[in-house]
């Protein structure tokens, strides 16, 4: 089971510098998970980049309804961000004091360490160094 970030998730609806590295992986890759901040952060990901003219509007539309048929289809399995991973997020910024997470990303270590994973896809540094300091292993795509 491999729980993959925004940053990593992007790179296969969207053509990014290594989309190519991680469409290969994700392909190979039989238990893929996600969480609802994933979806809310592609969301708000492709709106902003839409909006900076970034994306057509008609990519943004396709990208979000691949991501959503992805889901039902079963290709990448969602969790719920729930109260309790919210409150054992309070314990890991303590655990991670010297880490510059944000929030969010503080939030899907959470739902990794939730739901039992010992690996996470991720193109973002910091999260990178994070996950290593939780023994967590890295399929980095920075």
């Amino acid at each position: 089971m491999v729980y993959i970030d925004t940053s990593a998730l992007a790179k296969w609806y969207l053509n990014e510098r290594r989309s190519e590295d991680f469409a290969a992986w994700i392909q190979a890759e039989p238990d893929a998970h996600i969480s609802t901040l994933t979806v809310v952060e592609m969301r708000c990901l492709l709106a902003r980049r839409r909006r900076n003219h970034e994306l057509p509007v008609e990519i943004e539309q396709k990208a979000f309804a691949t991501l959503q048929d992805d889901i039902a289809q079963g290709f990448l399995v969602r969790h719920i961000v729930n109260d309790e991973c919210v409150s054992a997020t309070v314990d890991l910024m303590e655990m991670l004091a010297d880490h510059p997470l944000r929030t969010l990303d503080a939030l899907h270590l959470s739902v990794a360490r939730q739901i039992g994973t010992k690996r996470l896809a991720t193109a973002d540094r910091t999260m990178i160094a994070a996950a290593g300091a939780l023994e967590i292993e890295v399929v980095r795509f920075d």
